[in-house]
């Protein structure tokens, strides 16, 4: 059920080469969302036009990293007056029709972040690698062993009110974002949950959990990121 009233809630979207899935992504987005903001991270097809087409805004940051293509669609919201952010990927491996049950926590001032946890939810064969199953597990351990909050999952899919996400002072550019955001959440006093969301497999090709040298790399990124807000306090 959705009744946002006059809540603004902006969905931000990175991309990279998703001609063939970012239409799809962008007809399920709930239609009561206000503005679409794909950014294309650098894309050699037609990612910007298909996107485009569909109704998105458009925004190009030619500086490869998830989160510096996060960084610039919020800005952009921002700008617009969003409430309500809302991260989704662009190959259609999540379902954006279950956008509801991120954001109706935060507009009923029940939760400041929520993560679609694809732990709890239900998972198609093959749509979450072992590799990536593994790296969850490890990642979100150390964050209860770190900073004592409970997460099953790193996962893309999730959502945060814009004054939440002005107190914590992003900075990572790469895949250590979503861990960031979760870690300087917790160390500031939000209220973080998690909700179930499906899954499944990507339309194309990964550019990280595709191939073990990304995996691997993302791996890095991401145990960095965890030990260095440790250590240096978010």
């Amino acid at each position: 059920m959705i009744a946002w009233g006059s809540s603004r809630v902006d969905v931000i979207i990175p991309a990279l080469n998703e001609e063939h899935a970012i239409g799809r992504v962008i007809a399920d987005i709930p239609k009561e969302v206000h503005a679409v903001w794909v950014v294309d991270n650098g894309s050699t097809d037609g990612t910007a036009q298909v996107a485009a087409a569909a109704g998105a805004q458009v925004l190009h940051q030619p500086e490869r990293g998830y989160g510096a293509a996060c960084l610039l669609g919020i800005e952009k919201a921002l700008a617009g007056g969003a409430d309500v952010l809302v991260f989704l990927d662009g190959d259609y491996s999540d379902f954006p029709g279950q956008m509801p049950g991120l954001v109706n926590p935060i507009l009923a001032d029940q939760a400041d972040l929520v993560i679609g946890s694809r732990e709890l939810g239900t998972r198609t064969r093959g749509s979450l690698m072992p590799q990536q199953r593994f790296g969850n597990w490890l990642a979100t351990r150390l964050m209860r062993l770190l900073y004592g909050v409970r997460y099953t999952d790193l996962g893309p899919f999730r959502a945060i009110s814009s004054s939440a996400y002005k107190r914590l002072g992003m900075r990572d550019r790469n895949f250590g974002w979503t861990v960031e955001m979760q870690v300087r959440a917790a160390k500031h006093g939000l209220r973080g949950i998690e909700v179930p969301v499906d899954y499944r497999p990507r339309i194309g090709t990964s550019k990280v959990s595709g191939t073990l040298k990304g995996s691997v790399m993302a791996g890095v990124i991401i145990l960095k990121t965890l030990f260095v807000l440790q250590r240096k306090g978010a």
